[in-house]
């Protein structure tokens, strides 16, 4: 199987990268090579600390890292990538793992956990599904950054209105709410709708939510 991520032709392509930390010089040189044989980037590191100097794109991408290292375990690791904000999947590989290493790795996020030996298609289906998902999570991030801006461009009494909008309240409560008139309401209603490019309320209410904002009923508690 083929990753979707691949270039024709078989050249390496700049829209998605695997890393591979491994201690073993000869896992990183196999795995690199297989990686790369169908299209795909690959950086390979000896440690952690190399992996974390190493300027990343943000594009999507995925870890295949050696649970065992020297002077390093992968899982501590695992929960350091967590608290740098580095959310790429993970793909653990061992040649002396147990079950017990395998639920705490998936437990805490990894995508899955190979015993070496592998299947060279098993650890190929195994990335394609990773960047897959790291594909998807990246143009998540983007929808609410998009949204998050153009929440910013929205005035304060915009985004009050919008709190109400959302609430469910109408035109005239809101107008009562604020101490403005209905017509005041129905432009600065008029302007949101625009600036947010929300088609309906119920299209705004799932922005709203997607911003995670707090609600008009939350901020009178």
């Amino acid at each position: 199987m083929t990753p979707i991520f691949a270039e024709r032709g078989g050249g390496a392509t700049n829209t998605t990268i695997v890393y591979v930390i491994d201690d073993d010089e000869s896992m990183r040189f196999s795995l690199s090579t297989l990686l790369r044989s169908i299209g795909l980037r690959v950086e390979t590191f000896a440690s952690p600390q190399a992996f974390l100097e190493f300027k990343k794109s943000n594009i999507p991408s995925c870890l295949i890292l050696d649970i065992r290292l020297r002077g390093e375990n992968g899982l501590s690791f695992q929960q350091e990538m967590l608290s740098r904000g580095l959310r790429m999947p993970i793909l653990f590989m061992t040649g002396y793992g147990d079950m017990a290493m395998c639920v705490k790795a998936m437990k805490a996020g990894a995508l899955d956990f190979f015993p070496k030996p592998f299947r060279d298609q098993d650890m190929l289906d195994a990335v394609t599904q990773a960047l897959a998902r790291d594909s998807k999570r990246l143009a998540a991030e983007e929808s609410v950054a998009a949204l998050r801006a153009s929440y910013t461009s929205l005035t304060g009494r915009e985004q009050q209105v919008m709190a109400l909008v959302t609430a469910g309240l109408m035109n005239k409560q809101i107008a009562a709410e604020m101490h403005l008139s209905e017509i005041t309401v129905k432009v600065y209603r008029g302007q949101l709708m625009k600036k947010m490019m929300a088609r309906s309320v119920a299209d705004l209410v799932r922005k709203a939510e997607a911003l995670r904002i707090e609600s008009y009923h939350e901020k009178t508690l």
